[in-house]
């Protein structure tokens, strides 16, 4: 028997977005291409909303 919801559950989307930051594992923190982290430049953040990476959930089993 397969559950009501399935028959009508579909993927979501998947929407190519370019970041404008990338992920330094070293740091542990997203960074910009000049050096500057990520979170504290607010134009990044007034144009994506978050600054977010996968970090949390590959450290952390409880994310």
């Amino acid at each position: 028997m397969q559950p009501f919801t399935l028959n009508y559950a579909r993927p979501a989307v998947q929407l190519e977005v370019t970041v404008p930051y990338a992920y330094d594992s070293g740091m542990q923190l997203n960074i910009l291409p000049d050096g500057r982290i990520a979170a504290t430049d607010h134009a990044t953040l007034r144009a994506l909303g978050t600054t977010t990476s996968t970090a949390g959930s590959k450290t952390h089993f409880d994310d």
